[in-house]
């Protein structure tokens, strides 16, 4: 391969939004490796602006179609934050059975449709409907039982309803409970084992390319952290979600209409994979077993395996649901009204993690219980400039590929963040200059 490289790949497909790599080196010397993001810009901080406490997850829910509960629920948080809104264990365990459902259906989703096809050498899922047809059922079917949690707990699954300020507006029954658990115990976890096998065969496709970096999730002593916990760093340990700008230090750059973050380096990860390096030790035993079987170990820095920590978050939240359902039954479900009388008006953080890594809501309320502020910090914004930094270690390092294997590896490699393109642009100007 020459030491001149030359890549361009406009809107990168079986990506959520609109991305473009831009790679240029000449005479051995990198001058350009990155990911720019050309996407409009998108003003869901200003459209809540003046709003009541009672819409605004209802409009945030409304940021992303696939990461709408994820919105919804640090939406919620930051408004029972900032109101002083205390809300039940039975809320929260909801809340934690929502979750696990959305964080099913997006790693399934990504794991199958849009990184396996880079596995088998093909440009999208629909080939293997011819060749695999058993294992895209079998995608199919787990994302279906990962919906039929959001329609059961949350009203439907994109764009829940009945989780508001304070609680639900309805709580499913016990047998509606007792039915997932039935589908989650006899359908979902034998697909989680079976979805391991496959995963475990197609590992020789993962590209071996690491980048030592600082990983970013949220982390509990008492569970894996995905509904609440503090934030936490592998470089520099914990700290209360109410520090999160120390966290992201947001910047703008040039080449992306979405803002660039850091915290104690050039730049750092979150996601799956973040959050398996800070809760590892906080997984069922047998989503610890799939991570042994898939070759994840604590520390990974391939960025490429975060496909991988997906899976094996799949199980663990098949699983954790199950328990959870269990210790709703056991208390007794209760018809709870929600509780929606603030004790106070200021400022408020939610922070939870979503499929694609730690989001952060900010509100602040005045006395009317209407919204004077808000800002949303977007975990694929977090991301970018960790995938910029990966793409200018990868280049170097596999410069001796063709210009398409190194392309795929390009592609490969943002697909492997899962990023949510669309959620990350809240920009208001941006000057590209070419």
């Amino acid at each position: 391969m020459s030491t001149n490289l030359d890549i361009k790949v406009k809107h990168l497909t079986r990506v959520e939004g609109h991305g473009n790599i831009v790679v240029n080196m000449k005479e051995g010397v990198l001058e350009k490796a990155q990911l720019e993001i050309v996407e409009a810009p998108r003003y869901f901080e200003a459209m809540l602006k003046g709003r009541s406490f009672h819409e605004a997850a209802i409009v945030t829910s409304r940021i992303c179609g696939i990461c709408s509960l994820g919105h919804q629920i640090a939406s919620l948080k930051a408004t029972e934050d900032a109101l002083g809104l205390e809300v039940s264990w039975q809320t929260i365990q909801l809340r934690k059975l929502l979750t696990h459902g959305a964080t099913l259906q997006s790693n399934i989703l990504h794991a199958y449709f849009l990184a396996a096809p880079d596995f088998l050498n093909v440009g999208s899922v629909f080939p293997l409907i011819g060749t695999h047809p058993e294992v895209v059922v079998r995608a199919l079917r787990m994302k279906r039982l990962a919906n039929d949690m959001g329609d059961v707990i949350g009203g439907r699954a994109v764009h829940p309803i009945t989780c508001v300020p304070g609680g639900f507006t309805r709580i499913p029954t016990a047998e509606e409970l007792l039915e997932l658990k039935r589908k989650l115990v006899e359908e979902m976890v034998p697909d989680f084992l079976a979805t391991v096998d496959t995963m475990a065969a197609l590992a020789g496709a993962i590209p071996q390319f690491e980048r030592e970096t600082e990983f970013i999730s949220l982390r509990s002593d008492d569970e894996y952290a995905l509904y609440d916990g503090d934030i936490c760093s592998t470089d520099t340990g914990t700290v209360d979600d109410h520090e999160y700008r120390k966290m992201t230090n947001e910047h703008v750059v040039t080449h992306s209409s979405s803002k660039h973050c850091k915290a104690n380096r050039s730049s750092y990860m979150v996601g799956a994979l973040a959050r398996f390096n800070n809760n590892h030790d906080k997984l069922c035993d047998a989503a610890k077993d799939a991570a042994e079987k898939l070759g994840l170990k604590p520390g990974c820095c391939n960025p490429y395996m975060n496909t991988i920590a997906q899976v094996v978050e799949a199980g663990h939240c098949a699983l954790d649901s199950v328990a959870i359902i269990d210790q709703l039954l056991e208390a007794g479900l209760k018809d709870e009204q929600p509780n929606q009388e603030p004790t106070r008006f200021g400022t408020g953080i939610g922070a939870t993690e979503v499929p694609r890594g730690i989001l952060y809501h900010e509100y602040t309320y005045d006395r009317q219980g209407r919204m004077v502020k808000a800002n949303c910090i977007i975990p694929t914004g977090q991301n970018l400039a960790n995938i910029d930094d990966d793409m200018k270690k990868l280049v170097p390092e596999f410069i001796e590929k063709s210009k398409e294997e190194i392309t795929l590896m390009l592609e490969m490699l943002v697909r492997a963040y899962d990023p949510c393109i669309s959620c990350s642009v809240h920009m208001l100007d941006v000057d590209f200059i070419e």
